[in-house]
């Protein structure tokens, strides 16, 4: 089977090095960042484009959800299967007469950090048996996590990994500046936070909650207010502990 990926971000790359790693040949990754895709043809040794797109029986579009109908449009090649890789868009966005489908990895992506990638999983939508049969073959050979999922249960895939990725890491983001503030090395704070994240393969996360919004210490909260001189980070701190007071009322 002939494989394109288009795209030259984060989640381009990672999937163009999955296959690699496993053994599935890459025809051609195509774009328009002449750069990006260069260093990834480099590393990986697959050709690349930006101007002619090779013929392939699968394309897969991994760009940005706003630009997934207007990149799709570019496939000209009739009844092939064609897959984006967002999570929040359905399939009906690719513009084409092609065999429409999804090819969601759920994780955070960065080009600079190694990925394991046999434990991301990967969620199919497709038309019909046949396209989701071969998707999920595909994905099989780079993880052994692989389910199907339809454009409903999708969003709520994706609206759960919001909350549990990106907010969490902005949380992260925050607490540094408030260390920063003090000269505190944020270093410090890594063996606590690897011990939450690590805690909850083996605690429900309700279970795992501690502090002192779970144990209702009045004292401590308000003695954490007048500390934040930051109104952003004191609505923040205000909201999370209420959520928390309500979760174990």
């Amino acid at each position: 089977m002939q494989i394109v990926i288009i795209g030259s971000g984060n989640v381009a790359y990672h999937l163009a090095k999955a296959f690699k790693k496993s053994g599935v040949e890459v025809s051609q990754i195509f774009g328009r960042n002449a750069t990006e895709l260069s260093k990834i043809s480099e590393e990986l040794h697959i050709p690349f484009s930006t101007e002619t797109l090779a013929e392939a029986d699968l394309y897969i579009i991994s760009v940005s959800d706003s630009s997934i109908a207007e990149v799709s449009a570019l496939i000209k090649k009739e009844n092939c299967l064609v897959a984006h890789t967002s999570g929040s868009v359905s399939r009906e966005a690719l513009a084409g007469n092609y065999r429409k489908s999804v090819f969601y990895p759920l994780q955070t992506f960065s080009k600079s950090k190694k990925l394991d990638y046999h434990k991301i999983p990967f969620f199919i939508d497709a038309e019909n048996e046949e396209d989701a049969e071969i998707l999920k073959n595909l994905a099989s050979k780079i993880s052994k996590n692989v389910m199907l999922a339809d454009n409903k249960k999708r969003k709520y895939i994706h609206l759960t990994a919001v909350f549990a990725c990106n907010f969490v890491n902005h949380l992260f983001a925050r607490a540094k500046e408030i260390s920063d503030s003090q000269n505190i090395p944020f270093e410090y704070f890594l063996p606590l936070i690897d011990e939450t994240t690590q805690k909850i393969h083996e605690l429900e996360p309700k279970l795992a909650q501690t502090g002192p919004a779970v144990r209702g210490d009045n004292r401590i909260l308000e003695l954490h207010e007048q500390l934040i001189t930051d109104e952003e980070k004191l609505k923040i701190y205000k909201t999370l502990n209420e959520s928390i007071k309500k979760m174990y009322s």
